[in-house]
């Protein structure tokens, strides 16, 4: 990616001079073919389950931004010859149950890829992780971010042992439709919506994608204070109603803190010609079985700490307001509609099955009869298109 920008740049000032005498330029790194062995993922050894997840490189210039690596046998092994296996859960990710394994003892993660390929990481030795002492949130507003909220986590280690931390988290928001829908349709007719059927209020959710790592080695005393997690702008659905975050938190060693500090360099902080250039990752898993085959990943293991925080909208500033996804608008449905010679739009818009039209309210004229509905857009009316009905089993 570094050759690449420096050509650009290369590029812009030989076109400047000699108009006309341009021609399109590939990179070899950009279509070169890859398929690299991804591991990411903690052995976890203190009282919880131990997910791990596989996948492949893909080149620069492919339409995929990941290849999940099914089909891999993956186990963890002691240095005390005991052996744990993980489940496979579909879309590369690997499980195993809930585990207490012997803080005394080394671990190592074994894969064996659908390929026939083995893979071993080295030995480790668990870190246990202190607690998360709180999470935190504050508003912001600067012309990099705009404004928003910034959310921080705070922890420290009173035996002064961690110095190196970890943190990934799992975000939840509550949010509604642009437009409430008080009727659905059958096929045949159009019936009042019961609770079961409600399509208005709906819970999203994403999981961490940047590397978030802190450090108190440079510290006299082993604490981490208000390290940032995640900025959400103020615009985002995430604030419209109800907004969680669990955040889970590793101790790393040296090594691995270094290791996932130069993975945060190269596929975060890239770009410009002022960004760090790229380094070469060494990782501690490798390919017994072709040792001349790179893995991209780095195996720690210990005990990992969690804490979640709610937020809600009446805590935030009154003019944060989200901005929807999407352009709406309500349309009309006459059941005589008097500018198209009586036709009956419920009964060719409405009623039919599948249809992208959702009903929302009856309107009506002087008498009591209604004279049709209000509707729009399935992605408009149902927040299920983006996330789920079902309140999740932890919301409080």
């Amino acid at each position: 990616m570094w050759i690449k920008g420096r050509y650009i740049i290369i590029y812009s000032i030989i076109t400047w001079f000699i108009p006309g005498c341009t021609k399109p330029y590939n990179p070899k790194v950009i279509s070169t073919a890859s398929n690299y062995l991804v591991v990411e993922g903690t052995i976890n050894t203190g009282g919880d389950s131990t997910t791990i997840l596989l996948s492949r490189t893909v080149p620069l210039n492919s339409n995929l931004t990941t290849v999940p690596e099914l089909g891999a046998v993956i186990t963890i092994q002691s240095n005390q010859n005991q052996s744990y296996s993980l489940a496979e859960k579909g879309n590369g990710i690997y499980s195993s149950p809930v585990l207490t394994l012997p803080a005394t003892a080394q671990y190592r993660l074994s894969i064996v890829t659908d390929d026939g390929k083995t893979y071993l990481s080295d030995y480790v030795t668990p870190k246990a992780s202190p607690p998360i002492d709180s999470i935190g949130f504050t508003e912001v507003s600067n012309k990099q971010q705009g404004s928003g909220l910034q959310i921080y986590v705070n922890t420290h280690d009173p035996n002064n042992n961690t110095h190196y931390y970890h943190w990934d988290y799992l975000e939840t928001w509550q949010f509604h439709a642009k437009y409430e829908s008080d009727y659905v349709s059958n096929g045949t007719a159009i019936l009042f919506r019961t609770p079961a059927q409600q399509i208005f209020q709906c819970w999203g959710n994403s999981i961490s994608t940047d590397i978030e790592l802190g450090s108190s080695a440079k510290l006299t005393q082993d604490v981490i204070y208000q390290s940032p997690l995640t900025f959400i702008p103020s615009t985002s659905e995430k604030l419209e109603t109800r907004y969680s975050i669990m955040v889970k938190q590793y101790a790393l060693s040296a090594d691995a803190y270094n290791y996932l500090s130069l993975l945060k360099q190269n596929t975060e902080e890239l770009g410009s010609i002022f960004d760090a250039q790229p380094s070469q990752l060494t990782g501690n898993i490798h390919c017994t079985t072709d040792a001349t085959l790179p893995v991209i990943g780095y195996i720690s293991a210990g005990s990992v700490q969690q804490k979640r925080i709610y937020i809600n909208s009446s805590q935030l500033p009154n003019n944060w307001i989200a901005t929807y996804p999407y352009n709406c608008e309500l349309d009309t449905a006459w059941f005589a509609d008097p500018h198209a010679r009586g036709a009956n739009n419920v009964e060719a818009f409405l009623i039919p099955l599948p249809t992208s039209n959702i009903p929302t309210v009856q309107f009506f004229g002087t008498g009591p009869a209604p004279l049709g509905y209000l509707y729009t857009d399935i992605d408009c009316a149902d927040c299920s298109v983006r996330g789920t009905t079902t309140q999740p089993s932890f919301w409080q």
